[in-house]
């Protein structure tokens, strides 16, 4: 009731019903399309995301991932409808999902069966592979982003918004948004992510759904992180342990800690899914696992927990911590505490570690001190250096000394035309570090840092590798000094041949022997067109083709007396061809029979009936009937009544007139002729009386017609007298 957008018109077309969920990046309502009268979704952008120099970034990046999504159609994402802004709010419309999603799922019921757990990651992965082909990486699976509608659908959520959030806060804070748990090695280690990264969260989930507990927890994101970048994810049987050996290495190949051990994409882990489902029995699938007798405690950081499809914002990492902290820029290490206030650009932070290796100069043979040198905020940087000076000034002699020095606080919100200027005073820090480090006596221990892990050790990946023949870019990258490798991807937009991605990317640190990662086009995918779509419902057609991988699929409808409602009757391209995934498929798709309103065809003739019926292809059926006022051959009457509906292909019965029924002739032989008259008449006949010599007579001596014979009635029967 507090809320403001309850009750309100967004854009004036949604009405805003209620709320269903709130998330680190977005509120999610439940609304009513004004215009097309159905419920959506509408995930309102939380204001501050837009704020500042970064929220003009956000906003263009948000538009155009929600376009991206948009052009995704796949029966397994949640369709997303449109996207504005009204006032100062950024909206998405999106189909609405009635149901609960998996991590509700988990904390109500616990752990899937094994045939559950495969069931659900299988239609993950089937969702995956159709943004894959597009070249879209989720960037956030997790639980909360895995539906479970109430019709036994599930869908994923929320494609492209990780994706905008973080693009746009790793560049000025080096923060990565999404939900720690779920997050794989590289993206906390280097903040560089692939279709293999979503691979890896499908896995952490698979994990979770078997056993009830994720691999790794800890009571801060960074201790998570740890784990995730330095410790590969167990295998489930050692929690569950009757779990088959080929559970097991699915598990561990999704969620294998390096990249280049999993699958490359959705699409080859779907296919690895598929085999091992198929190799167990009926009885492992119906297998359940207990719940976990005494669960790690969860800490929203580490489990994820929110209460809605969006990561909350305890689940952002600091990407320089996590890196810091996980020692992806050095020797593994565990987390250390953070200083109690941020430092300034260049400051010294931390510990001064000194370690006597040769004696010379010093009568400390083997041994280790620690200095901790952390000079106050206000201090200028030339003090910090005197400081530092005589701090190290007891240090012997080819000491190795290490030094954490600090980044500083960049504010997103500064203006850009400040960060050269910050830029070129860290460069002019680290000169000045340098010198002291030599003044200090480390010289040579300072000189091989500089040159071995320190700024002289790294280059820049030169410009210009992406949309070009990757032979240039390799010709580029040799002239450069370093080394190249290079793997396929399929692309709708970038011609075969032509360098799609560079990892690192251009312009990004590299060490001077290192080596980029060219990604090369393979052209726009091709795929087989299954064989026997026709005569079978189109959802199995459309579902065959989607599998597949064409994703360009639409459906028309046409009339047929033939075959019955919602089956293919053709399609638009031959079965067997060879096309692109993008080529469009329209599935012609029978609507039944045309309707049709029946005439009247009563006292037509059979043939006049008949022909005007068959125009509306509707087949007769006779039966016939004496009457007395239908003359014999005409229609009598019909079984679907004038102006009624009916349908091509109906069958109608007509009744035809046999025209005046049959009588039996009575006997009036020697009865009075008026007598003889009245019966003749009575029973249909008509009477005329021949009289003895023409004058005389009063009884029936003959009648033309023998007593008993059957005439038509309205014959006439002479009588003679």
């Amino acid at each position: 009731m507090t809320d403001g957008l309850v009750g309100r018109l967004v854009d004036g077309r949604y009405e805003v019903l209620e709320r269903i969920a709130r998330g680190g990046m977005a509120t999610v309502y439940l609304a009513t399309d004004r215009r097309l009268d159905r419920e959506v979704a509408v995930k309102v952008m939380h204001p501050h995301l837009a704020d500042g120099a970064s929220g003009a970034d956000f906003v263009s990046r948000f538009r155009r991932e929600a376009r991206a999504a948009a052009r995704l159609t796949h029966p397994g994402l949640v369709a997303v409808y449109d996207q504005g802004v009204d006032g100062e709010t950024s909206y998405l419309t999106m189909e609405y999902i009635d149901g609960t999603n998996l991590r509700h799922r988990l904390q109500d019921e616990g752990p899937f069966t094994v045939g559950e757990a495969l069931d659900v990651v299988e239609h993950v992965l089937d969702a995956l592979a159709a943004a894959h082909r597009h070249d879209l990486v989720h960037r956030d699976i997790k639980p909360e982003n895995i539906l479970l509608a109430t019709d036994g659908r599930i869908k994923v959520a929320d494609f492209g918004l990780a994706r905008a959030v973080t693009e746009v806060t790793s560049t000025a804070t080096g923060t990565i948004l999404g939900t720690v748990a779920y997050l794989g090695p590289e993206l906390i280690a280097t903040g560089q992510c692939d279709t293999r990264t979503d691979v890896y969260a499908v896995g952490v989930m698979l994990f979770e759904m078997l056993t009830g507990a994720p691999p790794f927890t800890g009571a801060t994101p960074i201790q998570v992180a740890f784990q995730h970048v330095n410790s590969s994810v167990p295998a489930p049987s050692t929690m569950v342990p009757w779990l088959p050996v080929e559970v097991d290495e699915l598990t561990c190949a999704l969620a294998a800690r390096t990249p280049d051990d999993r699958p490359v994409d959705a699409t080859a882990a779907l296919a690895y899914l598929r085999r091992v489902r198929a190799e167990l029995d009926g009885d492992m699938l119906g297998r359940r696992a207990d719940r976990p007798a005494s669960p790690a405690a969860e800490t929203p950081a580490a489990s994820g927990a929110d209460d809605g499809p969006d990561s909350d914002d305890h689940d952002s990492a600091d990407l320089s911590a996590l890196l810091t902290a996980t020692g992806a820029t050095g020797p593994a290490r565990a987390p250390s505490p953070e200083p109690s206030e941020p430092p300034t650009v260049g400051s010294v932070v931390g510990t001064v570690s000194t370690a006597h290796l040769t004696g010379r100069g010093s009568d400390r043979t083997g041994s280790a001190e620690t200095a901790t040198v952390r000079p106050p905020r206000a201090e200028s940087h030339t003090q910090q250096a005197e400081n530092l000076t005589q701090s190290l000034s007891h240090v012997g002699h080819g000491s190795t000394i290490a030094l954490t020095i600090g980044a500083g606080e960049l504010d997103q919100e500064s203006p850009e035309d400040d960060r050269p200027r910050v830029r070129r005073r860290r460069r002019a820090l680290l000169w000045t570090l340098l010198v002291v480090l030599l003044l200090g006596g480390g010289g040579a221990a300072a000189t091989s840092w500089w040159f071995s892990s320190g700024p002289g050790h790294y280059t820049e990946v030169p410009a210009g590798l992406v949309a070009v023949p990757a032979d240039d870019a390799v010709t580029a990258l040799t002239t450069a000094g370093l080394g190249s490798s290079t793997t396929e991807a399929f692309s709708d937009t970038v011609p075969e041949g032509t360098v799609v991605d560079a990892r690192p990317a251009e312009g990004d640190r590299i060490p001077k022997d290192g080596s980029v990662e060219l990604v090369v086009s393979q052209g726009i995918e091709t795929f087989v067109v299954p064989e026997g779509l026709t005569n079978i419902p189109s959802a199995d057609a459309e579902a065959a083709l989607r599998s597949t991988g064409f994703t360009q699929i639409t459906g028309e409808e046409q009339w047929s007396t033939d075959v019955p409602v919602g089956v293919v009757l053709s399609l638009s391209v031959a079965e067997g061809a060879t096309l692109p995934h993008n080529e469009p498929v329209v599935l012609t798709i029978s609507k039944g029979p045309e309707p049709v309103t029946v005439p009247s065809v009563v006292s037509l003739t059979l043939d006049e009936a008949t022909e005007q019926l068959a125009a509306l292809d509707i087949s007769v059926v006779t039966e016939e009937a004496y009457d007395e006022n239908v003359p014999e051959g005409a229609v009598v009457s019909q079984s679907i009544e004038d102006g009624a509906e009916s349908q091509r292909g109906a069958e109608i019965t007509l009744t035809v007139s046999l025209g005046l029924p049959f009588v039996t002739v009575p006997d009036v032989i020697a009865k009075p002729v008026a007598e003889a008259k009245a019966e003749l008449e009575d029973a249909g006949f008509t009477v005329d009386v021949v009289y003895w010599l023409g004058v005389f007579g009063n009884e029936v001596r003959s009648q033309s017609s023998d007593p008993g014979t059957q005439l038509r009635q309205g014959s006439t029967i002479t009588l003679r007298l």
